[in-house]
């Protein structure tokens, strides 16, 4: 029902993001272990305190008639679906992401060195990426969010400053891409009782 409520409010206290093969589903089940549920996907660990920023910018272009000085309809040309978060953790895992793609490989000798070559043009680089926070309402039920991209890559990838009295961060722009069997570009999945009563799908 429509109206004030507060208990509808929704503050992203705590949160995760997740990595996996592209065109991966976001899942669908909350059993009493979150990392069971995304068992198929790669913890991206601690991000900044900053947390995520979820942007959906719609192009639109006003079909002009010569009766009216007003547009009489709008063609959608374009839609970017975008998360933008910086990485806390240098490991496996989140360098390869953030240089997108590849991997660090282990050096014959010496052992327990490590390297990671940057290639000389950009790849393609298709991941899907899930996010996930949790938050308590005001009358005190816990509430969970998740977001899913089945397919995107990183599109942006931030300065790395490295400074005596601050930590390193990884800080990128990941932007959904059409699947090519044309489902959805999103999903969103709620463990929440406002959404009750929506219809069935």
């Amino acid at each position: 029902m429509a109206g004030t409520n507060s208990s509808e409010i929704r503050i992203a206290g705590v949160g995760r993001l997740y990595v996996a093969k592209a065109d991966t589903d976001i899942p669908t089940t909350f059993g009493p272990d979150t990392a069971t549920d995304w068992a198929q996907w790669t913890d991206l660990g601690f991000t900044s305190g900053d947390g995520v920023t979820f942007s959906k910018k719609d192009k639109l272009e006003p079909v002009d008639v010569w009766q009216a000085v007003s547009p009489v309809h709008f063609v959608y040309s374009d839609r970017d679906l975008t998360l933008k978060f910086s990485l806390m953790q240098f490991n496996k895992d989140t360098l390869p992401f953030f240089m997108g793609g590849g991997s660090a490989e282990a050096l014959t000798t010496p052992t327990g060195v490590y390297k990671y070559d940057v290639a000389d043009r950009p790849y393609a680089d298709a991941r899907a990426l899930g996010l996930e926070f949790t938050d308590r309402t005001a009358d005190g039920a816990d509430v969970t969010y998740r977001f899913g991209i089945k397919r995107g890559q990183v599109t942006a990838a931030d300065d790395i400053k490295l400074a005596r009295k601050a930590a390193a961060q990884l800080g990128v722009t990941f932007t959904a891409m059409a699947s090519p069997d044309g489902s959805a570009l999103a999903s969103f999945v709620m463990k929440d009782a406002a959404y009750a009563g929506s219809a069935a799908s």
